[in-house]
């Protein structure tokens, strides 16, 4: 049994101090929560601030402390065995464990730019001769110097941000302290780091918790009796189960609520990361946000159940395209406004117009970006349950998908990356790690190159497809299609690639290797092999068993509604000159080609025209006239994508399975 570790966001609404029995209300436990992050993040930014310069973080990458012993992987502990110590403003009392959060989340920040730092100091060693495009070679010797799992959207990044500020400077930068300014801290603070003299956590029921923690009554506390123990009660979502364990949370301010991060721990099984024999492989492809194939590996060979999963999240990319250009958009005028203010003295009468409009587009811009930001997570989320789904449904024991450390898009590159860059793979990755945790399903990443490039069908890894618009259409260059000259394959490329993800993935199993920090598990060495396909046998219908049973026809033929039906159907009469002249003077059936006034809202019973949103303050009624939840969606973002279906088992072995070659 292993641990699977997640974060519940809660809120707290009132508490109690504990010394007086007083009830605070939500709007002064704001305020005081308010004051404690306050405290903390003053600390924690004047210490990274003092410990932003190559010196500082050399010692704390090297992972010494001043007396020779290796650093601990608590950040307080770290920064205090460093010498790195911070006090607070003078005339303010602070306690030791608040200290300790700050230092804490202090050493965090340094931490992550640590990792930074080792990008930047590979990409300026290895700096191309061309910074838009690297070659072969010079990709490889980057390679070599960055540590495992950098993605290629990361190494882009940085070489932008290093082309721009080699534009402005005219050289390349020394350091990650050159490159960037010292991070900003969150208003929040991280309670892990302290013990029962700052806070209690304690469970009250299944959807119940009781935390307790030390607050200041004033914003400057001067002394210890300026901080009073206050109790908070804080309800469950259902998404923590009864069993899980509580763990010390993080406290901070959001949108005019206490926000509790509570990270709780639920005990799983354990996913083996070799000796599978189904697996379902999932490909990242352009026309498709995942498309999936299904493979049972029998006798050394793998064979697929010929049944493509496709998650089609169209609609939802033009969404999330047309809130981008939104946010550009408003970033471009919010940028104009910035140098137009600049220009001005507060004594100009425009100063005041523009330092409104200013501030508008500011709320605008962050609003824009919360709607960006909150459909990403819903996107990610859903394809991950989907792609969970898909698998527990075949009783696949592992999950392969590709390396996004090795995945670069190559050709129609500025709207092929444009496009990947939308597409929230990341956090789809995690989604489907922490989804497929909970059914005991391995997740295991292969290389992704040439899994869209060679047939799956031939197996050796020379037989290179032809790529094409539509199947109709081979004589065509294009990409949604490929076509094998060998053996005649014809299938959507996407579902192809996803093939050979899953035979990479399973003949691959030996050389699985397990991130000794992280736990994820990859596959470095590329093991090709053919896939055929089997059509799989379904499960027959009561009907069907019934009617082979009784021996009568399962679709029998429909009985004649009458006997006066014994002609066939007279044609219409053909239009003529003197039809037409007589259906003028008459009423017309047709329907018009445009509506020139909008269809009205039926408010008692029909059914909404399309395209027509219903009317503010009023809930959208069915068409038996009753009224739907407030929450129904009209479909127009939702995704497409193949439903969840469990396919009936082989009968016999596996190995009886016929394959057949799709043509």
């Amino acid at each position: 049994m292993s641990k699977l570790t997640a974060t519940a966001s809660c809120t707290a609404h009132s508490a109690v101090v504990e010394r007086t029995g007083e009830v605070v209300a939500q709007a002064m436990l704001v305020q005081r929560v308010a004051w404690l992050t306050g405290l903390a993040r003053d600390l924690t930014a004047r210490l990274v601030a003092a410990r932003w310069n190559p010196a500082d973080l050399d010692a704390l990458a090297s992972g010494v402390g001043l007396d020779g012993r290796v650093l601990p992987s608590k950040g307080w502990m770290a920064v205090r065995r460093l010498g790195w110590g911070v006090t607070p403003v003078s005339g303010v009392y602070v306690c030791d464990r608040v200290l300790r959060c700050a230092q804490e989340q202090a050493a965090r920040a340094l931490r992550l730019a640590l990792h930074r730092r080792t990008l930047v100091a590979a990409i300026v060693a290895s700096w191309p001769a061309d910074a838009r495009k690297r070659s072969g070679a010079e990709w490889e010797a980057l390679r070599r110097l960055l540590p495992d799992g950098v993605s290629a959207a990361e190494i882009r990044n940085r070489t932008r941000q290093i082309r721009a500020y080699c534009d402005e400077r005219g050289a390349l930068p020394a350091d990650l302290t050159d490159l960037e300014e010292p991070p900003d801290i969150a208003a929040q603070i991280v309670l892990a780091a302290a013990d029962k003299q700052l806070i209690t956590l304690q469970r009250t029921g299944e959807r119940g918790a009781r935390l307790r923690v030390r607050l200041p009554l004033i914003a400057s506390p001067a002394s210890g009796w300026d901080w009073a123990w206050h109790v908070l009660p804080i309800t469950l979502p259902p998404t923590v189960p009864p069993q899980a364990k509580l763990c010390t949370p993080t406290l901070r301010v959001s949108k005019g609520r206490v926000r509790v991060d509570l990270p709780f721990q639920t005990p799983i099984g354990f996913a083996p990361a070799t000796g599978h024999v189904v697996a379902c492989g999932f490909d990242w492809g352009v026309n498709m946000l995942l498309t999936g194939a299904t493979g049972r590996l029998t006798g050394g060979r793998v064979i697929c159940d010929g049944r493509p999963l496709t998650y089609d999240a169209t609609g939802i990319s033009a969404k999330l395209h047309r809130l981008r250009t939104e946010r550009e958009h408003l970033a471009a005028k919010h940028e104009q406004l910035e140098r137009l203010l600049a220009g001005l003295t507060p004594a100009d009468p425009r100063y005041a117009k523009l330092s409104t409009a200013y501030e508008v587009l500011g709320v605008e811009h962050e609003r824009v970006c919360a709607r960006i930001r909150n459909l990403n997570k819903a996107l990610a989320w859903s394809a991950a349950r989907w792609a969970v789904d898909q698998a527990a449904a075949a009783g696949a024991t592992v999950m392969y998908l590709e390396d996004l450390a090795t995945l670069e898009a190559r050709g129609r590159r500025g709207r092929a990356n444009a496009w990947l860059s939308g597409q929230v793979r990341g956090q789809i990755v995690e989604a489907i790690r922490h989804l497929a945790a909970k059914h005991t399903i391995a997740v295991v990443t292969v290389p992704a190159r040439g899994t869209s490039k060679y047939c799956p069908r031939c197996g050796d890894g020379t037989s290179v497809l032809q790529h094409c618009p539509a199947p109709d259409r081979l004589a065509e260059r294009g990409w949604a299609w490929a076509c094998c000259p060998a053996c005649g394959l014809s299938c959507d490329r996407d579902w192809a690639a996803a093939e050979r993800i899953v035979a990479r993935g399973l003949l691959g199993q030996p050389a699985t290797r397990t991130h000794r920090t992280t736990g994820e598990r990859t596959i470095l060495t590329v093991v090709e092999g053919n896939v055929a396909r089997a059509r799989r046998p379904r499960r027959p219908t009561r009907a069907a068993r019934r009617a082979r049973r009784t021996r009568t026809d399962l679709h029998p033929r429909p009985a004649a509604r009458g006997r006066s039906k014994n002609r066939p159907t007279p044609k219409r009469p053909a239009r003529t000159a003197k039809n037409e002249a007589k259906n003028d003077s008459m009423t017309s059936s047709r329907v018009p080609d445009r509506r020139t006034v909008p269809a009205p809202f039926l408010i008692g019973s029909g059914q909404r025209p399309a395209g027509h949103a219903p009317q503010p303050g009023r809930r959208l009624p069915s068409r038996t006239g009753h009224v739907r939840n407030s929450h129904h969606r009209t479909g127009f973002h939702h995704a497409k994508a193949t439903p969840v279906l469990a396919l009936a088992a082989h009968r016999g072995r596996p190995s009886q399975a016929t394959p057949v070659r799709t043509a």
